[in-house]
């Protein structure tokens, strides 16, 4: 089996519109959160979620292109562009038929489907929509036009299992290249699900916070006096590499990926098995194709999005697998982020690959009682990054249906 190791990084999200601001803002544990502007809240329970900050499409893509490109297929864009830009990459002087894109999300272009009808109810029945309006909402679609762009012509298609896509993709490129059917792998995940129809259905379906009046201390998972989770939006790039064909170009290496795991909870349409079995099959999964052991892992990031049956069931099933460990490091860096549903996992992920690289845990903001049953379980670092030498870390991720990816991730030396 090929090595994989990760040579380029990206990121667009609710507090930061790069890796560097990113992580600076993680690192200090900013909050993301703050009332919505994209659309009249006045009549829904919930008025706030992370949007992105100062976002200017026009500074991106011409008039064609946004006319083209729902949201979260531009995110996708911008994110991929700093990762090839991190990493010093020119496709023209590599192999474009061993370069793929496999690219998640878990609501496509909602937006623009969630415009479009309301466009054709509310006018006279005629129908008007754009030429662009199936292209558009095609989950698949992001993956296609990052192939379009670096003329890609490898494996390309998208995965979609819920707020576990990111992981999912990430654990799908390993393995291409891992088996040896690529030589490079753009993955990752973009997600534009601030509209009226996805913020009155998660809230509908009581799964999001509404502490309408505290936007940014909203978010607090594992604490006692959680209430749901934050809507987030933005996307996460991955350029994972055969290491073999990154040394051979003198790539700059990030971290590597070591192992992956997928499962099912096969217990509810929305909710986690409360014992946490597929996260625990998922996890073992990880750590058996990582080949270590479970006290090798020095931080989690965990999926925990701040809903009370969710976290404790991850909790539950962390303890399964690490016992009793005060000296793993676990955090839920949701509580600055805000849940990125199908695009989660892939900012999740350069969380994990930038804690490795600079010795740093990322922390859990807003929570300050947590769970009796679980606060002396492990280390969970409150309110602002903690130093600590790490090899190796995991990344948890869960979906509707009962998803399961955890991704282990391996500092590089």
């Amino acid at each position: 089996m090929k090595r994989v190791v990760i040579t380029g990084i990206g990121a667009l999200t609710p507090i930061g519109n790069s890796v560097e601001e990113f992580w600076t803002n993680m690192k200090n544990g900013v909050s993301g959160a703050g009332p919505i502007t994209k659309f009249d809240t006045s009549k829904f329970k919930v008025t706030f979620a992370c949007e992105l900050k100062n976002y200017d499409a026009s500074l991106h893509f011409d008039g064609k292109e946004q006319r083209k490109y729902d949201p979260f297929s531009q995110y996708a864009l911008i994110a991929v562009d700093e990762a090839v830009r991190s990493g010093n990459i020119d496709f023209d002087t590599l192999n474009k038929d061993r370069i793929g894109v496999i690219w998640g999300s878990g609501n496509g272009g909602i937006q623009t489907f969630q415009d479009q009808m309301t466009e054709f109810c509310e006018g006279d029945g005629t129908p008007r929509f754009t030429p662009y309006f199936i292209p558009r909402i095609l989950v698949d679609i992001a993956s296609g036009i990052i192939s379009i762009k670096y003329g890609l012509r490898g494996v390309n298609f998208c995965p979609v299992s819920a707020c576990a896509t990111s992981n999912t993709a990430i654990i799908e490129a390993f393995n291409y290249i891992r088996w040896g059917k690529a030589n490079m792998i753009i993955t990752g995940g973009s997600e534009a699900a601030i509209t009226g129809s996805a913020i009155g259905g998660f809230s509908s379906a009581k799964a999001l916070s509404t502490r309408n009046d505290s936007p940014e201390t909203a978010c607090r998972p594992f604490d006692v006096t959680r209430d749901g989770f934050v809507m987030g939006e933005g996307a996460g790039a991955l350029i994972l590499e055969d290491y073999d064909h990154a040394i051979l170009r003198g790539a700059t290496i990030f971290g590597e990926v070591v192992g992956g795991g997928m499962a099912a909870d096969a217990y509810h349409l929305t909710g986690t098995h409360p014992e946490g079995d597929g996260a625990v099959l998922g996890m073992n999964e990880a750590l058996e194709e990582a080949g270590i052991s479970p006290d090798q892992i020095d931080y989690v990031n965990m999926h925990a999005t701040s809903t009370h049956l969710g976290d404790n069931s991850e909790l539950i099933a962390a303890k399964r697998i690490f016992g009793e460990r005060q000296s793993l490091s676990v955090s839920a860096t949701k509580s600055m982020t805000g849940h990125l549903l199908g695009a989660a996992g892939a900012i999740e992920a350069i969380a994990c690959v930038m804690a490795l690289k600079e010795g740093q845990v990322p922390a859990t903001i807003n929570t300050t009682d947590i769970e009796p049953d679980f606060k002396d379980l492990f280390h969970f670092p409150l309110g602002k990054s903690v130093a600590k030498e790490m090899t190796y870390a995991m990344s948890n991720t869960f979906g509707f249906g009962g998803h399961i990816a955890s991704v282990i991730f391996k500092k590089f030396d």
